[in-house]
């Protein structure tokens, strides 16, 4: 803020001195030694500092942009996976990429252009008081006319830059989901279908970014149409005033060097507010970006569905203290919903007496970044013996997976991202090994092969013989293992019990 003060300042002192140079020259009169090389020395010292003001500004930016995109993943690593889950791929990606420039834009280009505009100006019109107040009354009572067409233009950006990124979203999350499924339409021949959805989307995006453009010229030609109609006018009353065919005060009997230092520093006090209009469409894109990035980063969460039969389960069960319980049922049934209100993960319900905190064994568990060890002892409750360590992960195949090499310090991505379902969901069932907790495990041998299956079943069956286990499976051989089966008919029909 203080260079671009220093840059305002210097500005003017080049217009008044430039323009006190020209009218002595032209009139002949005495100059002053050290005014020659002024101007020059000052044009020079302004465009420094205002090289020296945009660089720290855009170094400033990229900072607050760096440093909301940290904040932005720390807040998604502490968000639960469900809620993550949630949030379109597509659309937070390219929210990651673009809305923190634009806030930047917002907190520090956009806020400086706004006090420039309450301070450049007074600079410049207290420069021109010092030479005829009725000119600075001239050029100040424009400056309503011009607020009041910021207020309009900036309501109509606004609409603009929120239906932008409602554009940018929908098109990116359409986009995100076509690769994901591109085998998919590469396999029934739809790729000219899909392709031309996408430009469907592409061309919306494009209108409502022209859109965004065309308000923001319109902004800057409102901006440009009162400055030169004010400098107009100045110049109109000064050559009357001249040329002694009018008598206007203020205009009148002014010396040359007075018109041109009236003319020349005119346009500085018009500078701020085609700045601010440049600046303004930056508001209306800012303002639109954090509200898209608020509603990436805390979504809300997905309301718990109406499903009377499963609330009617959940509160007739009695589960044992110990042993292996399966949920069986066909596809649809319910099984993992069952289990998500059994341990109180739906939204608005309630954990089942003695699940509040139990070891949660699904594709989508929590992987951190790191090695195989770190992550099968994330979130148990002391680090376990090394020793412990090799057990769980040998207990389930984790030390003789060919495609996760290198033991305990094999390298494993933040979330996951090089391992199968069927890893992280055995690095969860041998972190539950590390712990004493009950343990509920949505399909524990769904995506596994036949002998790292029976690997799995055995190790379920050794944690229920000090614990509840509770799995939903299609799995026969597990069902066999079990020491109660609850099976989920449709809707319609109440669960069934039974006892091995």
């Amino acid at each position: 803020m203080a260079w671009q003060m220093a840059r305002s300042l210097l500005r003017l002192g080049f217009s008044g001195t430039a323009a006190v140079l020209a009218g002595r020259l032209i009139m002949g009169s005495e100059i002053a030694a050290w005014m020659v090389p002024a101007p020059p020395l000052l044009l020079v010292l302004a465009a420094l500092a205002g090289w020296v003001a945009d660089r720290i500004q855009a170094e400033t930016e990229a900072g607050v942009a760096n440093g909301l995109r940290e904040e932005a993943l720390a807040r998604l690593r502490a968000l639960p996976a469900r809620s993550v889950q949630a949030v379109p791929v597509g659309e937070l990606l390219v929210g990651l990429q673009r809305h923190p420039e634009s806030i930047a834009a917002l907190v520090v280009g956009h806020r400086v252009a706004r006090l420039m505009l309450a301070l450049g100006p007074l600079a410049a019109a207290a420069a021109i008081l010092g030479v005829s107040w009725q000119a600075a009354l001239l050029v100040l009572g424009l400056t309503p006319v011009m607020i009041i067409f910021f207020a309009f233009i900036g309501d109509a950006i606004r609409r603009r830059a929120k239906a932008q990124e409602k554009a940018l979203g929908r098109l990116a999350g359409q986009f995100a989901d076509r690769i994901r499924t591109l085998p998919t339409i590469l396999a029934h021949h739809a790729l000219g279908a899909e392709e031309a959805k996408l430009r469907i989307r592409l061309d919306a995006y494009a209108g409502e970014t022209m859109g965004v453009l065309r308000v923001a010229f319109l902004n800057a030609g409102v901006i440009d149409f009162f400055s030169s109609l004010s400098i107009a006018i100045l110049a109109v009353f000064l050559g009357l005033g001249h040329l002694g065919l009018a008598s206007i005060p203020g205009f009148s009997d002014l010396a040359l060097w007075q018109s041109l230092f009236i003319l020349m520093i005119a346009p500085e006090y018009f500078a701020p507010f085609r700045r601010y209009a440049e600046q303004y469409h930056a508001k209306a894109e800012g303002d639109a970006a954090a509200d898209a990035l608020d509603r990436l980063l805390e979504p809300a969460p997905p309301p718990a569905a109406d499903l009377p039969h499963l609330d009617r389960i959940a509160g007739t069960i009695a589960l044992p203290p110990g042993g292996l319980v399966a949920v069986s049922g066909a596809s649809g049934s319910g099984k993992s919903t069952l289990l998500r209100r059994l341990a109180g993960l739906e939204p608005g319900i309630e954990a089942a007496p003695g699940l509040a905190t139990v070891s949660w064994a699904a594709t989508d568990s929590y992987v951190p970044d790191g090695d195989l060890g770190a992550a099968i002892a994330w979130g148990t409750d002391a680090p376990p013996e090394p020793s412990r360590l090799l057990l769980a992960a040998g207990q389930v195949g984790l030390l003789d997976d060919t495609l996760l090499p290198g033991g305990l310090g094999a390298r494993v991505e933040n979330g996951g991202g090089n391992l199968s379902g069927g890893q992280r969901l055995r690095i969860a069932i041998a972190r539950a090994l590390l712990t004493d907790r009950p343990v509920i495990a949505d399909e524990p041998t769904a995506k596994l092969d036949p002998a790292t299956a029976a690997l799995v079943r055995d190790a379920l069956r050794d944690m229920a013989r000090s614990r509840l286990v509770l799995v939903a499976t299609h799995d026969g051989a597990l069902l066999r293992l079990a020491d109660m089966t609850i099976h989920l008919d449709p809707a319609d029909q109440p669960a069934r019990e039974s006892a091995s």
